[in-house]
């Protein structure tokens, strides 16, 4: 199994960057890891610790359709060049907390996404330096409010809510191209989502030295890349579970404002 970098909180409040074991307890690390953290002999059993978002970016730059059906389920064509939008930091929340319905929608999306993490400042990059500045990967839920989105003339409403972005629950650092991304809601064992990452119109290399050129990429950003096919509504009391070959599942439920 690939090593699992997590961001935690104890009891006390105190945060901490670190490895999952498989025993589930959590070596620390003096550092995050993109910042060459390195461990210590520090350890957190289970029930000393909460799980985080795994990283705290300050910014989260995502994709529009970049899967040529979703862009097709939406009614439009794959843009010629990539679509760029801004989530809020304050939309990041970790795995199995629950993502708020606003009273201002009536009708809320999810939209399972790989996520890169960034680990070194990225400005005017090529695709080949780009590459060299994704630290590792994750899981993201890019939670949309729909009917906003078609209402206001931008997406930052739609978008930006807060608990609008559950990301984790940990970072890899190796990822198949191939690997297939799946959602599921509730009980139900057919996907709602499902379709391998290598579809994705423009690739992560692409897309980071793409963002690279517009504005400049810091060490723990995370850039989104795009839903497949499948999105759909979430209703209160829903629980959704996104699902990544090779990182593991990002689920939460979904709770009245």
């Amino acid at each position: 199994m690939a090593q699992r970098y997590v961001r935690v909180q104890n009891l006390e409040g105190k945060i901490y960057y670190g490895l999952l074991q498989l025993s589930l307890s959590v070596q620390v690390l003096d550092a995050p890891p993109w910042l060459q953290g390195q461990p210590t002999d520090l350890n957190l059993e289970p029930d000393n610790y909460q799980i985080l978002p795994p990283c705290a970016p300050s910014k989260i730059v995502a994709v529009g359709k970049n899967y040529a059906d979703h862009a097709a389920e939406m009614g439009t064509s794959v843009p010629s060049e990539p679509l760029l939008f801004l989530k809020p930091p304050t939309s990041v929340i970790a795995s199995e907390t629950e993502i708020k319905y606003p009273l201002q929608s009536q009708r809320v999306d999810y939209e399972g996404e790989l996520a890169l993490v960034i680990g070194d400042r990225a400005f005017n990059c090529t695709p080949e330096e780009a590459q060299t500045k994704i630290w590792g990967y994750t899981i993201a839920n890019d939670v949309t409010a729909r009917d906003l989105q078609q209402k206001d003339s931008q997406w930052t409403r739609a978008k930006g809510f807060d608990t609008f972005c559950p990301l984790g629950p940990w970072i890899v650092r190796e990822l198949n191209p191939g690997a297939r991304l799946q959602t599921f809601l509730n009980e139900n064992a057919n996907p709602v989502q499902s379709a391998c990452i290598d579809q994705m119109v423009f690739p992560p290399d692409v897309l980071v030295s793409y963002i690279s050129q517009v504005m400049t990429l810091l060490p723990g950003d995370v850039v989104l890349t795009g839903t497949p096919l499948g999105v759909g509504p979430l209703h209160r009391g829903d629980r959704v579970r996104i699902e990544i070959e090779g990182i593991g599942r990002l689920e939460n439920t979904v709770a009245a404002y």
